[in-house]
């Protein structure tokens, strides 16, 4: 994995040609325990993390409070726009998105 030089300090790539398809793939530093798994999105990989995991992290390995883990995450991770191939965080039951029952 070699650091992208025009991202987030958080993003890594990886990427790699497999039977003649570019597989790139950015990743985010620091939150393999968070990592779920690649997700496809047209003719893209993403990779894809637990927004509460991630949280979880930034408070237990940076002393962060809830709130200022979300703050954080929001604005420097989750907020980087690296290009297409920025990777996701979906919020898996944390509550934090309403659902409607139509």
């Amino acid at each position: 994995m070699t650091r992208k030089g025009n991202g987030s300090k958080f993003m890594k790539r990886m990427s790699e040609e497999k039977d003649g398809l570019d597989c790139q793939v950015l990743t985010a530093d620091g939150f393999e325990d968070a990592f779920l798994g690649i997700g496809a999105q047209f003719n893209k990989l993403i990779a894809v993390y637990s927004y509460a995991k991630c949280l979880e992290i930034l408070q237990d390995r940076d002393g962060m409070s809830q709130a200022r883990a979300e703050e954080y995450f929001s604005f420097n991770v989750q907020g980087s726009d690296v290009g297409d191939h920025t990777p996701v965080f979906p919020y898996l039951d944390t509550g934090q998105v309403e659902t409607r029952d139509d």
